[in-house]
């Protein structure tokens, strides 16, 4: 089975164990601590508020063993919060948290909680069919650079993209019925690392 975590210290947790709940060969465990991080695969850092987990990995010094994992080739996912979590420059705040990822991400970049839209994009390297995709007082890669690959763009904004084993996005899948998003993540980023150890 594949350990999948999901950083369990604020936000949609519940929806992404819910998610990979229903995909075969996936046990998916909560991560609050370093013990949980050792032992998993691959982890998804979920949306929520990005200054609150960022300041709970501080309180439980769990920043630099996240980021020595993932440089070390640890599949990782941030989904909104997720994604500001994991960029190296974050262009309307001062400070980064993970930096391990080569994008620059705006924060809010939609605006309020007023501002939050759903819409429906295809994106050949996810899936064959459009994927519905919400978005939550979500962010937007405003650049990348280096061999960062970017999936797909809303309105000439980047929401989705890749770096080796690191894949970010604006949006929500957990929110919706579709597990396209988790699926690829799996098949195209866990299981090719998983493979390549053994």
């Amino acid at each position: 089975m594949l350990k999948i975590g999901v950083l369990g210290l604020q936000g949609s947790v519940v929806e992404h164990i819910s998610m990979l709940q229903r995909i075969s060969e996936v046990q998916p465990i909560i991560v609050k601590t370093k013990k949980d991080i050792e032992s998993i695969d691959a982890l998804i850092i979920p949306g929520g508020e990005s200054t609150t987990i960022g300041k709970l990995l501080e309180d439980f010094s769990l920043i630099d063993l996240l980021a020595t994992r993932i440089n070390a080739g640890m599949p990782v996912w941030g989904t909104c919060a997720g994604m500001i979590l994991l960029a190296k420059k974050i262009s309307n705040h001062g400070k980064t948290f993970l930096n391990v990822m080569d994008i620059q991400v705006r924060r809010n970049a939609y605006g309020s909680q007023l501002d939050s839209f759903h819409t429906t994009a295809n994106i050949p390297e996810v899936s064959d069919s459009p994927i519905p995709l919400v978005f939550i007082r979500a962010p937007y890669v405003e650049k990348v650079w280096n061999d960062v690959e970017v999936l797909v763009k809303v309105n000439g904004k980047i929401v989705a993209c890749r770096q080796k084993h690191m894949l970010a996005t604006s949006f929500h899948p957990e929110l919706t019925n579709d597990l396209s998003f988790h699926t690829y993540f799996i098949e195209k980023m866990v299981k090719p690392r998983i493979s390549s150890l053994v």
